[in-house]
């Protein structure tokens, strides 16, 4: 099966051709987003609003696969100010609660000033069906 390009039509997608998402059979992988709002031309005030502006173009990404957040297998999240990292876990963790995918989070700088966090994750169509934590003793040592 060939790999279907979505495109949320950003025109730095096409000035660094890449695509918003890449679907690969089942796999999904969602290119870095920011919390730009395209609505609005601009980033949101602050970094709550931001992470969630980035979240719902990741959902609609993955809308756009045949998947939804609940098929997020892995996440990375970068912010660009310590301080930042207890409210974006804060929103990312009330979207992923049930599901609990893996998770990396950077403090880095970003590609520009107004930019405060950037998402992006990797699912699987059909993967977050009867996804439950599983509870094992600790390993020794």
């Amino acid at each position: 099966m060939p790999r279907t390009l979505i495109s949320s039509g950003m025109k730095f997608e096409r000035i660094a051709s890449y695509s918003r998402a890449v679907v690969d059979g089942d796999m999904i992988y969602v290119s870095g987003t920011t919390g730009f709002s395209r609505r609005s031309g601009r980033y949101p005030e602050g970094v709550i609003a931001q992470t969630e502006q980035a979240l719902r173009t990741i959902s609609w990404a993955l809308g756009q696969a045949g998947a939804t957040l609940a098929d997020v297998l892995r996440v990375r999240v970068f912010i660009a100010e310590r301080q930042d990292l207890l409210p974006v876990c804060r929103v990312v963790g009330r979207h992923f609660r049930r599901i609990r995918p893996a998770n990396t989070t950077v403090c880095t700088p970003l590609a520009t000033p107004e930019m405060k966090v950037e998402i992006e994750v990797t699912a699987r169509r059909g993967s977050g069906t009867g996804a439950r934590p599983r509870r094992r003793r600790r390993p020794r040592g």
